[in-house]
């Protein structure tokens, strides 16, 4: 068994890779335990790292460097994918007050840790630690590291401090984010159960549902009139389905001729629905969707490259194949099927017409379930290609004497919003099953957590129980929960926040799953993840250059 003990001195290659595979198992089942509902998760590979780091054999460094940067890389890259398509609306919508709050809590946090290593007079480097740990905030950590990598004079023990830094306050980190919605529950008496219901009946009465109504033609004016020039039906944001014309019903097509009798099947929200009576006539009970016809619905889903854009009048599905789109969901939010809306990949589209009709329909715009789940290489090689050139562009500001880089955390994670965002290019398409999505970002981060963990192993122990750790962990302590203290109770007092939200923001403010997953089940509902996803990946990117700006002001 020598060969095996001589690993690292003749294969460093096959001892590197053995060693992450061995630091990924051990980390991956201690992250899986619970303890009072909460786990650490893919943060546990960190800790396992440390731990073979201090008593293994030491790892190659360049291996190491690679794999920590190719992990980074993938992690942001795949949730700026998972997020890109709602990040937008979001930021639009109820986003800019909370994106503003959590800047604030990275603002406030990039201060503290400054002030801190000023009054406990730390060395810079672990500053920058002190300050990715405390928000438990991994790019930032990576972004850090780059940046004090291009300072010239910086050595290898200094380059170490912040992987040691992160390592001490992070754990802390993680209690005391959760002590914090702890406390906030606790000081405003909130029962979080209640203020759940409340904010989802909020959301709901905010999203008007689409309905289906019958019409009787009544109005004398619409005699001979074409469906298309239906006054009104564009303003309502609504579909007209099916038509039955004395006993025959048949897909309302632009070209289908209005008459007097004529009974109407609509779908759209409630106020569009209430305005098209007016316009066409008389409400009735009858219901052609279970009425006996040869027409039907399906359900199929947009997979079509050369459909990909093309707005939903443009696809003419009526007078090619004689069918009518009625609905059409995206990211599980259904609308209405308006001539204006510009179709994605992976739209699902609810189709009436015949049977016949409805196979051609659906063969036009794809409906592959395979194309669906298949992961699409050439773009996502692209985007991440894209990233890295973004990432590593020099960005000068006034007053900074060094450029600021976006580094491999922020480059590909702004690039992924936009790809996502846009969702395709000609026949490139930047759509990744979710399933995958999540088998890579947590391959990624693991890889991350156990280079990092790896590297910092042989100075932990010796820091952690030194006089300087125990100040780097109450330094951490108070990065923490200060900034988020403040912020919550502005949030709650003054902006009347629900607890739903709040416990959201604060997670995603210090972009941490542990306390997303606390904050869920104590709400018992998985709502806080909406203000999470608003907010992380400004949180992310702000993160990332105040941690440069803090390598480049304090190490230079």
């Amino acid at each position: 068994m020598t060969w095996l003990t001589e690993l690292h001195e003749t294969q460093g290659v096959a001892h590197s890779i053995g060693v992450l595979a061995l630091v990924c198992v051990l980390g991956m089942a201690f992250g899986s335990v619970k303890f009072r509902g909460i786990k650490l998760g893919t943060a546990g590979v960190l800790f396992a790292g440390i731990l073979v780091g201090h008593f293994g054999k030491e790892v190659d460094h360049h291996t190491l460097a690679f794999v920590k940067e190719f992990g980074l890389v993938l992690f942001v890259f795949t949730i700026g994918l998972q997020l890109g398509p709602g990040f937008f609306a979001a930021l639009r919508q109820q986003g800019v007050k909370l994106n503003v709050l959590a800047a604030s809590v990275v603002f406030l946090g990039a201060v503290g840790a400054a002030l801190a290593g000023w009054i406990a007079g730390f060395q810079p480097e672990a500053v920058l630690g002190i300050f990715s740990g405390a928000s438990t905030n991994t790019p930032s950590l990576g972004a850090a590291t780059q940046t004090i990598r291009t300072i010239p004079g910086i050595t290898e023990d200094r380059m170490a401090l912040p992987a040691l830094a992160y390592a001490v306050s992070y754990p802390t980190a993680i209690v005391g984010i959760i002590g914090t919605l702890l406390f906030l529950k606790q000081i405003f008496r909130i029962d979080p159960a209640r203020e759940a219901k409340e904010y989802a009946e909020k959301q709901h009465s905010q999203v008007a549902p689409l309905e289906r109504a019958t019409f009787v033609v009544t109005n004398p004016n619409l005699e001979g009139v074409l469906l298309k020039d239906l006054p009104g039906k564009i303003e309502a944001r609504v579909t007209v389905s099916r038509v039955k014309h004395g006993e025959e019903t048949h897909p309302a097509t632009d070209a289908t001729v209005l008459h007097r009798d004529d009974v109407l099947l609509v779908v759209g929200p409630r106020n569009g629905l209430d305005a098209m009576e007016k316009v066409i006539g008389q409400r009735s009970d009858k219901d052609l969707t279970i009425e006996k016809s040869a027409v039907t619905f399906r359900r199929v889903v947009v997979t079509e490259r050369s459909v990909l854009g093309k707005r939903v009048s443009e696809l003419d599905l009526d007078d090619r194949f004689h069918v009518i789109i009625t609905r059409v969901t995206r990211a599980d939010i259904e609308m209405s099927a308006v001539s204006g809306l510009r179709l994605q990949f992976g739209d699902q589209l609810q189709l009436v017409g015949r049977s016949e009709d409805l196979d051609k329909a659906s063969e036009a715009v794809g409906n592959s379930l395979k194309e669906l789940n298949e992961t699409h290489f050439i773009p996502f090689f692209i985007g991440i290609a894209l990233g890295v050139i973004l990432g590593t562009m020099p960005i000068a500001f006034p007053g900074i004497p060094h450029p600021i880089r976006l580094g491999l955390a922020g480059g590909p994670l702004i690039v992924a919003l936009i790809l996502a965002r846009v969702g395709h290019f000609r026949r490139q398409v930047w759509h990744m099953p979710i399933n995958t999505n999540l088998a890579f970002r947590e391959f990624g981060i693991a890889l991350f957590f156990a280079a990092v963990g790896l590297s910092a192993g042989k100075q932990f122990f010796e820091t952690v129980f030194s006089s300087t750790g125990i100040q780097w962990l109450l330094a951490g302590i108070c990065v923490t929960i200060i900034p988020l203290v403040l912020v919550a109770v502005f949030a709650r007092v003054v902006q009347k926040m629900n607890f739903v939200e709040l416990s959201g923001l604060v997670a995603g403010s210090m972009t941490d799953p542990p306390a997303l997953a606390f904050a869920s089940n104590i709400a018992g509902s998985d709502a806080p993840t909406v203000a999470y996803a608003t907010v992380f990946p400004l949180t992310t990117l702000l993160r990332i250059l105040a941690a440069q700006i803090l390598a480049i002001t304090l190490c230079s």
